[in-house]
């Protein structure tokens, strides 16, 4: 059974479009209220979202940006609303169908199942590409270790908690002055100079050369960058 959810203050069309589906394996979720919608489909587990524009309270848009923000699941704008405008804008905040009021019922059961078979085939796709390698740096909390490929490096507090800040913002510049305040073991009183002596200890730890970095690269002028 299609499990769909349904923001749509118009009972009645609510109730002829849940009856039509059910025949289909379709079974509707309708609630009135946008922001009852969104809790709902926070706590429930749907297929599908039939979204309806002009809803009380709160503007169907806002509805959609909401549920894109929460949620990876198909969104099929049904409006009265007829303007371009609306239906460029819905697209670019994360629907993925519209369909203008009035419809025949036939046609929404169309595109939900359309959609639903687009995103399985999507899901089959990714689920067939490699799976990622896996890191060379990779940060055990619960023992307060960072193992490096496979094995545990012999770190002191501050070394640990300079290479794990650096891991938690791979790829991203990270600054001397980032890594003291936010490691806990580096003193806020540290020099940069005493953060290069640090991240030159780690660097020896994963074999890293400053000439030749393979992992903590040096960025001039700003700190560090960790790439793996």
């Amino acid at each position: 059974m299609i499990k769909v959810l349904m923001i749509e203050d118009d009972p009645e069309l609510a109730e002829i479009l849940s009856e039509y589906l059910l025949q289909f394996d379709i079974e509707i979720t309708n609630v009135e209220d946008p922001f009852l919608g969104i809790s709902t489909l926070n706590t429930g587990k749907f297929d599908l979202v039939i979204l309806d524009l002009t809803l009380p309270g709160l503007d169907g848009l806002d509805v959609c940006t909401d549920i894109r923000k929460r949620h990876d699941i198909p969104i099929i704008i049904s409006s009265a609303r007829h303007d371009i405008n609306d239906k460029v804008e819905a697209l670019e905040r994360g629907a993925d169908d519209y369909l203008p009021k009035p419809y025949n019922p036939r046609e929404l059961e169309a595109r939900i199942k359309s959609l639903l078979r687009r995103e399985k085939h999507d899901f089959a796709a990714k689920s067939k590409k490699a799976p990622a390698k896996e890191k060379d740096l990779i940060v055990y909390e619960d023992k307060n270790e960072i193992h490096f490929k496979g094995e545990p490096l012999n770190l002191t507090k501050a070394e640990y908690g300079i290479l794990k800040y650096m891991i938690q913002k791979e790829g991203n510049v990270v600054s001397r002055e980032d890594l003291i305040y936010n490691v806990d073991s580096i003193n806020e009183d540290s020099t940069n100079k005493s953060i290069d002596v640090l991240v030159g200890r780690v660097r020896q730890k994963i074999g890293d050369t400053p000439k030749n970095p393979k992992y903590i690269i040096s960025v001039r002028g700003v700190g560090y960058k960790l790439v793996q």
